[in-house]
């Protein structure tokens, strides 16, 4: 069955050029213009993936990512003009898969939106046997629940950081290249930006280590680590 992809940006011409492309590699594509169109075309048309402009009439990209993914639940890939840190992490706290900074290419966009779907595909798949606790030092994840607690208080993970975490865990004193990791998480391969990689350690960081770099720790030159403590 083909991948229903729901293409939201205020710009016509970039909705237009998106959709042309992504029917020619057989998605099945809606599109909306503004926040609130986003929010119905979501509901109603039920795609297995948003491309979605963060700066939009009536609701901006943030506000619909946070209205739909309790209810929904699918990869979404920010599309934004601003260069600037500070929004990139916010999109990927709501919730957000990914993000690319306009103008960009199509080529990139496909690729990430095929890197998705493919990882969505794998989730559906029999696991591999995951103990039902990891431990270490003050950190126990559990798997099943998707949940983590450092030195007994619950912390909130996104998708992704609790991915990364759980596969560094699962491999104590394992050392990953950031491009292994991209591969591993995101399912991208050429077209992947090593940097996501980076901004989502910084933030596990910041949210389990008492000291700096306790647990993950930089491997110069390669990657990260989880040192088993």
């Amino acid at each position: 069955m083909n991948e229903k992809i729901l293409v939201v940006d205020d710009e016509a011409s970039i909705v237009e050029l998106i959709k042309m492309e992504l029917e020619f590699e057989g998605y099945l594509v809606e599109t909306a213009y503004d926040g609130e169109e986003a929010i119905a075309k979501a509901r109603s048309y039920h795609p297995d993936l948003m491309v979605l402009d963060i700066m939009l009439p009536k609701k901006n990209g943030y506000d619909v990512c946070k209205e739909i993914m309790p209810e929904l639940n699918i990869p979404i890939i920010f599309l934004t003009a601003k260069t600037d840190i500070v929004n990139k992490v916010l999109g990927l706290e709501l919730g957000a898969d990914d993000y690319l900074t306009k103008p960009f290419d199509n080529r990139e966009l496909l690729a990430r939106i095929k890197a998705l779907l493919r990882r969505v595909k794998k989730g559906d798949e029999p696991k591999i046997q995951i103990p039902k606790i990891i431990t270490n030092g003050d950190l126990v994840l559990s798997p099943d629940e998707r949940s983590l607690k450092v030195k007994d208080e619950n912390v909130h993970l996104t998708p992704k950081e609790f991915d990364l975490l759980l596969l560094l865990m699962s491999h104590p004193d394992k050392v990953f290249s950031r491009d292994v990791l991209l591969e591993k998480i995101w399912g991208y391969d050429y077209y992947g930006d090593t940097r996501t990689v980076d901004m989502h350690i910084q933030r596990i960081r910041r949210k389990i280590d008492s000291q700096p770099n306790k647990y993950i720790q930089t491997v110069f030159g390669i990657g990260y680590k989880m040192r088993k403590i």
